[in-house]
C-alpha cells in the first residue's frame, strides 16, 4: 500500500470514529424520551398544555445532552480531549464524560501493534543496480499524546519515513551486501526509523525485508557465474584427489622397489582381472611385457597347449 493510499484510509477512519456514538448514549436518549412521553400522557387534562411541551422539551434536552457527553473508548485505545482547543488529557479505556460544546474528540489512539508495508521501487545501489524492495514495519504507539499533538498524521509520517530511509540504505550499499546481509537491512531500518518515531510517540519493534527484485538480465548473469564457480570448484576437488591418488600410488610404488616377484604377481593379478571379461581386450605397454617377462611365460603356456592334445591321442 502506498502512503498516499495509507493517509487517505487513516483520514477518513480518523473522521469516522470522530462521529461515533456508543450505543449506550443512543439507548439513554431513547429512555429519556419515552420517559418524556409517557410524563405527557399522564399529565394530559391535568396541567396545561405549555408546561407538558416544556416538560417534554426538558427531558428531551438531557438526554440529548448526555448522548453528546457520554463517550466509551475500547480496551486498546486512548481518546485525546481538547477544551476550547486546548488539550486537556487523555481519556479511555472504558466510560468517560466530555463538556458538550467545550470539548472535542479529535483523535483516537490506537495502542495496538500495527503494521505497515513499505517499498522501495527502481533504487539504485552504490553500484548502480536499480532493484526493488518490498518490507514491512511493525510499531506501536507508546505515547498517545505526543501522537496526537506532535504530527499531523502520525502514520502516514511513519509510512514515508520508512520509505525514505529504505532508499537511502539502499543507496549506500552493493548489491551483494543487499543480497545476503538481509538481517543487518532490518536492524540498521529498525534503528534509524525508531530515532525518527520517537519524538512523534511511536517506537518500532522490527523490520522485515519481504522481497528483493533485480533484473532479468543481471538475475541470469549471476546464474551463470555461479554455475561457472561451481565448475571451477568441482575442477580444483577433482585435481586435489589426482594429488591425493597420486601419493597413494607412490607410498605403495615402496613396497614392490626390492620385490620384483611381488610386482610380477601384482601385474599378472591385473592382467587376469582385465581378461576376465567375455570379448575383453587389454593393452599391454611393450616395457611392461619385457619388465615381467610375459613374452616367454605366454609361449611357455602357448608350448603347452599344443603338445597337450598330442598326449591325450
Amino acid at each position: 500500500m502506498s502512503p498516499q493510499l495509507s493517509e487517505t484510509k487513516a483520514l477518513f477512519q480518523t473522521a469516522k470514529l470522530d462521529q461515533r456514538i456508543p450505543p449506550i448514549a443512543g439507548t439513554v436518549l431513547a429512555v429519556f424520551m419515552l420517559v418524556a412521553i409517557l410524563g405527557a400522557i399522564q399529565m394530559d387534562g391535568k396541567v396545561a398544555e405549555g408546561w407538558i411541551a416544556a416538560y417534554v422539551l426538558s427531558l428531551t434536552l438531557i438526554g440529548t445532552i448526555i448522548m453528546f457527553s457520554l463517550k466509551v473508548a475500547n480496551q486498546w485505545e486512548k481518546a485525546i480531549v481538547l477544551r476550547l482547543g486546548k488539550f486537556t488529557g487523555l481519556r479511555g479505556p472504558g466510560i468517560f464524560w466530555v463538556v458538550p460544546l467545550m470539548d472535542v474528540v479529535p483523535t483516537w489512539i490506537d495502542h495496538r501493534v500495527m503494521v505497515t508495508p513499505f517499498a522501495a521501487e527502481k533504487t539504485l545501489t552504490k553500484d548502480t543496480v536499480p532493484v526493488d524492495v518490498d518490507a514491512v514495519l511493525f510499531w506501536v504507539v507508546w505515547d498517545a499524546e505526543k501522537a496526537a499533538l506532535e504530527v499531523a498524521d502520525y502514520r502516514s509520517a511513519i509510512a514515508w519515513a520508512a520509505q525514505t530511509a529504505l532508499r537511502d540504505i539502499i543507496g549506500r550499499m552493493m548489491l551483494a551486501d543487499i543480497l545476503v546481509g538481509r538481517s543487518a537491512i532490518d536492524e540498521e531500518l529498525q534503528r534509524i526509523i525508531d530515532e525518527r518515531t520517537t519524538p512523534w510517540g511511536v517506537t518500532v519493534q522490527s523490520v522485515e525485508i519481504r522481497d528483493i527484485v533485480i533484473p532479468q538480465d543481471l538475475e541470469d548473469a549471476m546464474s551463470r557465474q555461479a554455475q561457472a564457480e561451481r565448475e571451477r570448484q568441482a575442477r580444483v576437488i577433482l585435481g586435489e584427489s589426482e594429488k591425493q591418488i597420486a601419493a597413494s600410488f607412490a607410498e605403495a610404488s615402496k613396497s614392490y622397489v626390492n620385490n620384483p616377484t611381488a610386482l610380477h604377481l601384482r601385474a599378472m593379478n591385473m592382467l587376469f582381472e582385465g581378461l576376465k571379461e567375455k570379448g575383453a581386450l587389454v593393452i599391454v605397454p611393450s616395457s611392461a611385457v619385457e619388465t615381467m617377462n610375459l613374452g616367454g611365460m605366454s609361449g611357455m603356456v602357448s608350448l603347452a597347449q599344443n603338445n597337450l592334445p598330442r598326449e591325450n591321442k
